[in-house]
């Protein structure tokens, strides 16, 4: 059976490149009903917060990107790491290393200004007993071999080579008794019989380091699957001065989980021609042959596109529930807009979807539906309600004071007997009046509007027009 993990580093919040490695992980896993292990990789404890732990943990749940185990924490797991140091010191496949800090740097140094690499010169490999002064001061580095060639037999790269000669003895255990993460995250997969690492190509470099240490634990290692990076639309790697990275930042700008699930899928992964997935269908088409090996280009007003397919996709009655944050930021209806009819404001919500690309921009639009009172844009109140429009407005004003039933029907025969009256076209009467109810110059149907609005609130707001033509 097919089991994969996400394993984010708690040192931020979950961005958009994380939030990808994790769907394509989870679809994995759903497209051959496997499972998706969540773990926390947090052994660095200067970095590493519970805040940020539980930010993404958030996001993993906004974007409905479920696990079957989990999460785990590494720093709960320090005497498994302990156990597996002792064991393999005892093998002969690490050694301690009793180099300082500063030692190294000086030697690092040395190398970089004499054009080598600067890996560690092995000079503490084949010590019997620590140097003078040095006992209870050492780290613990693993053994690799010196020769020969490492393969990464990788699902999206294919065939990769490393020479081991290039590759030095890493450390896995700091000398205050720490694990390291190249260590750890091998120690991990064993123990929970992860068989395939869907993961950023960043991390390839460590693999080479990482399959020896499978096999020193016992293990083959698993199947890797390194995906390619994401670049801003400048082609440089993703970052916060392309526009917001963390998932979360999303949400608060109002795009819906499906839409941003969908994106990232299709962040180097194609099906045809096809753009816009269910989650369903995500599920039923994926694979990792199908992830091209080209970087990914992170197009923003894709993204908004997409979202707004999503949101004309969506029943209102869905929308209005995701609404709710935003109105109460808002405050167009105090702090309490779960108080709104919920009936109406499905209404509400259907007439401006056509126009909201997002949540916020759904909120935004909503405001006449919700304030008692709406401001006038300046250059649409000097067009629309002047000496010219006001024996509209007030025929108008005339016309819907007289109706019993505020609906769509009766207010447009009220509209048509002010029309047929000054022998107008409809926009003439009907401009002026959307102004004066909506503060702006364009809106949904006119008729839909004002059954929204209701009979009350579009009287007193003619009137208040009327006084300032």
């Amino acid at each position: 059976m097919v089991r994969v993990r996400f394993a984010p580093s708690p040192t931020g919040y979950l961005h958009i490149g994380g939030a990808r490695t994790a769907l394509f992980n989870w679809l994995y896993a759903r497209h051959l009903k496997g499972t998706f292990v969540l773990r926390i990789e947090d052994t660095d404890r200067t970095r590493s917060t519970d805040e940020y732990i539980e930010a993404i943990i958030q996001g993993m749940k906004w974007l409905k990107l479920d696990w079957e185990e989990g999460p785990y924490r590494q720093t709960d797991r320090f005497d498994v790491y302990k156990k597996h140091v002792e064991e393999m010191l005892e093998k002969g496949q690490a050694y301690r290393c009793y180099c300082t800090p500063e030692e190294l740097e000086e030697r690092r140094q040395k190398a970089l200004a004499g054009g080598r690499p600067p890996r560690y010169d092995g000079r503490c490999r084949n010590l019997k007993t620590p140097p003078p002064g040095r006992e209870g001061n050492a780290s613990v580095r693993f053994r690799m071999p010196e020769s020969g060639e490492t393969v990464v037999e990788d699902l999206i790269r294919g065939h990769v080579l490393f020479e081991n000669a290039q590759l030095d003895d890493f450390i896995i255990a700091r000398s205050d008794g720490t694990p390291t993460y190249n260590f750890v995250v091998v120690v991990d997969d064993v123990e929970m019989k992860i068989t395939h690492v869907i993961r950023g190509d960043d991390h390839l470099n460590n693999t080479p380091k990482q399959i020896h240490m499978y096999r020193a634990l016992g293990h083959e290692p698993p199947k890797f699957a390194h995906l390619p990076m994401i670049l801003g639309a400048d082609k440089t790697r993703l970052s916060k001065r392309h526009g917001a990275t963390s998932v979360m930042a999303y949400r608060d700008m109002g795009y819906l989980p499906d839409a941003l699930v969908n994106y990232l899928a299709r962040l180097g992964w194609s099906h045809g021609d096809k753009e816009v997935f269910t989650r369903e269908e995500l599920v039923d088409f994926f694979s990792l042959e199908d992830i091209g090996k080209s970087a990914a280009v992170f197009n923003p007003e894709k993204l908004l596109w997409l979202n707004g397919e999503y949101m004309r996709a969506t029943p209102p009655a869905a929308l209005a529930g995701m609404l709710m944050p935003f109105l109460k930021e808002k405050n167009y209806y105090g702090a309490a807009p779960e108080k709104i009819d919920r009936g109406w404001l499905e209404k509400a919500v259907a007439t401006l979807i056509e126009r909201s690309k997002t949540l916020v921009d759904l909120a935004q639009a909503m405001s006449y539906y919700l304030q008692e009172e709406v401001e006038m844009d300046p250059q649409a109140k000097a067009k629309f309600i002047n000496a010219d429009t006001l024996p509209y407005l007030k025929d108008v004003r005339e016309a819907l004071s007289g109706l019993d039933k505020f609906t769509h029907d009766t207010l447009e025969n009220a509209f048509k007997s002010v029309v047929e009256k000054h022998n107008a076209k409809l926009a003439k009467v009907a401009q002026p009046a959307r102004v004066a109810v909506t503060g702006g110059t364009v809106s949904p149907g006119i008729y839909e509007v004002l059954e929204i609005i209701g009979k009350e609130r579009t009287l007193k707001r003619l009137d208040k027009a009327i006084g300032a033509a």
